[in-house]
């Protein structure tokens, strides 16, 4: 299951974040988004666990947890084909 994680301090590194996750089971992916132009952490990412049951275990112990000082958001990610995307062109 892929797990999205929001209100990440900017300084949680992929280390803490497996160590938080691992907790609940096996952790094949981690995965924080930078910004390409400075470099720093959006303050969002990505967990993949394989066992959709302790991927659960996770969402729910996790979820408006504390985090190196911060309460994160923790749910299952959606699929990207599911998103609206924004048209920059069109406005929509």
């Amino acid at each position: 299951m892929n797990i999205f994680i929001a209100r990440l301090d900017y300084n949680t590194d992929e280390f803490s974040l497996r160590d938080a996750f691992e907790a609940f089971g096996e952790v094949s992916s981690v995965k924080i988004v930078m910004d390409k132009v400075t470099g720093r952490s959006k303050g969002y990412g990505f967990v993949e666990m394989p066992n959709d049951e302790e991927a659960n275990s996770a969402i729910s112990g996790l979820n408006d947890s504390e985090l190196d000082g911060r309460t994160i958001v923790v749910k299952q990610s959606e699929p990207r084909e599911n998103k609206p995307r924004f048209d920059r062109r069109n406005n929509y």
